[in-house]
């Protein structure tokens, strides 16, 4: 009996692994294809330097570190990594430096923005790193691996704003369940489990359009949206209710043509016998493969529970609703999250 738990679970790892890296394996393929340049403002970090380095080697993106080019080399160098033609730019000496301070400064002077400041300013690389993504001068930024998401989020929100349409950007997850046939055979997009702790009806609405949009322009599904509650059709009454309830009728008439229903609970989301009592009629409940939790507490808890008890990879975070792809990475990233994100984010550009 121990033998055959052991075959099982050997199973279970294997199988779990092939549907990730079936599904990495064409993030690759897509970057490689779209020959996109990705910005990396922390040239310094030592993961970052070694995910650089292999991302110019297999050609899933044009990589470019920013920083001051000296301590770059010098720490690529600590960390046994050459950089043959891998591009290296300090802003300060940048011969568009001059140029982008006066657009940032154009930019944000209805802010109290002062020229002075706005050189200031640029000499930070993940500030640099947006103006150049503004200006059409690189296609994404990956920044986070030794900063916080807002020093990540906050020059985007500034600089590159969000979507015609959106006023929030928020986190979503990449799910890959094994041996599941929930969802799209145990894929999943989930959101939002990284921003925002409370989105009001209005940003729940957003952010469920845009995770279907993630859905579709990522992973090719039909995405069919549940909006998650711990009431379904009004089974409980209570203001946390309302606001998911409020958040299905907002989505709906801005995105009339997209497969939605709310609000449900998760088992009628998810099992079709279930969502086919709960919710009759529906297209979406028993089949929903994109999730939207009513706040951060709810999805940051879910995707990891997901993660760890059905052994699931949960790919991402990635950032929704801006314009052009800026991607935040977890302080505790690997080498390889680094160069998963960097492939992400060259397929995101492509679909702006």
């Amino acid at each position: 009996m121990q033998g055959l738990l052991v075959t099982i679970k050997r199973f279970d790892t294997r199988l779990k692994q092939e549907l990730f890296m079936e599904l990495m394996n064409s993030f690759y393929k897509r970057a490689k294809s779209l020959k996109k340049t990705i910005l990396f403002p922390e040239g310094t970090e030592a993961r970052t330097i070694k995910a650089v380095s292999e991302l110019g080697k297999t050609g899933i993106a044009k990589p470019v570190l920013l920083g001051v080019e000296s301590e770059v080399r010098k720490k690529a160098a600590e960390q046994g990594v050459t950089f043959d033609g891998i591009t290296v730019i300090d802003p300060v000496t940048d011969p568009r430096y001059e140029e982008l301070c006066q657009k940032f400064y154009e930019l944000r002077k209805a802010k109290g923005m002062t020229i002075e400041k706005s050189h200031e300013t640029m000499k930070d690389p993940i500030y640099y790193a947006t103006m150049m993504i503004q200006e059409n001068l690189a296609d994404g930024l990956v920044s986070g691996a030794e900063h916080s998401t807002a020093h990540t989020i906050r020059p985007a929100l500034q600089i590159i704003k969000t979507k015609p349409g959106i006023s929030v950007v928020s986190g979503c997850f990449i799910m890959v369940v094994p041996n599941s046939s929930f969802g799209d055979n145990g894929l999943f997009v989930f959101a939002d489990c990284a921003v925002n702790p409370d989105p009001t009806s209005e940003q729940l609405a957003e952010i469920a359009i845009a995770s279907a949009d993630t859905a579709r322009n990522l992973c090719g599904m039909n995405p069919r949206v549940a909006m998650l509650s711990f009431s379904t059709k009004r089974s409980a009454e209570h203001p946390n209710v309302d606001k998911v309830i409020k958040a299905f009728e907002i989505a709906k008439a801005k995105a009339p043509n997209l497969e939605i229903d709310g609000e449900l609970q998760a088992d009628a989301a998810l099992v079709e016998s279930v969502g086919q009592k709960k919710s009759p009629g529906s297209t979406v409940a028993g089949k929903a493969n994109v999730l939207v939790f009513p706040d951060l507490q709810s999805g940051n808890i879910g995707y990891k529970l997901v993660e760890r008890l059905a052994k699931a990879h949960a790919i991402g975070p990635f950032l929704q609703g801006l314009n052009k792809p800026v991607n935040d990475l977890s302080r505790g990233c690997s080498v390889q999250d680094i160069i998963d994100v960097t492939a992400v984010t060259a397929i995101q550009a492509a679909a702006q």
